[in-house]
């Protein structure tokens, strides 16, 4: 029982520490500026098979550099289906900043990256195949922000993505 009371204080000490950690976001695509998404495409739906988006669009040139939003811990390089190259950094306050339809990727899973490091080249893999060059970019919190829900379509899921529209300004 001693132990499991010490593991607690363990982890309410490392989630702790995580929230203290100042937070500082910069807009990832090299030279892009907020006219470069369209600011109403959070929750916006519908938006294919996943109803929602739940990130925003960052529009760009094919193989403009992509930066780390924030300093963290990349915990994902690879591909997936939809979101085909793709990067999640871990940074403070315990949040995962996602980032898609890359071109290239430049860092590997276990790299640890300061804000503004090169970590790949806009693109349109993925679901985005034949669409404008572009990073889908998220904010997804670890830990769950519960005044953050709506009655919207899947409006208990805003417990953890924050607008990145609204981090960037």
């Amino acid at each position: 029982m001693k132990y499991i009371k010490y593991s607690f204080l363990t982890l309410g000490l490392i989630i702790l520490i995580g929230m203290l950690i100042p937070e500082k976001i910069i807009i990832p695509v090299k030279g892009a500026t907020p006219n470069d998404w369209n600011h109403e495409t959070f929750w916006f739906e519908p938006w294919g098979s996943s109803v929602v988006h739940k990130g925003i669009d960052i529009f760009g040139k094919k193989g403009t550099t992509v930066s780390a939003a924030s300093s963290g811990i990349v915990v994902f390089s690879g591909h997936f289906n939809k979101g085909g190259k793709a990067i999640a950094i871990l940074g403070p306050k315990w949040r995962i900043h996602y980032f898609s339809h890359l071109d290239s990727l430049s860092v590997a899973s276990g790299s640890l990256v300061k804000i503004g490091d090169t970590i790949g080249t806009l693109g349109n893999s993925g679901n985005a195949i034949g669409k404008p060059s572009h990073v889908h970019y998220s904010i997804l919190s670890l830990l769950p922000l519960p005044w953050l829900m709506t009655n919207e379509t899947q409006g208990w899921k805003k417990m953890f993505y924050l607008n990145p529209h609204e981090k960037l300004l």
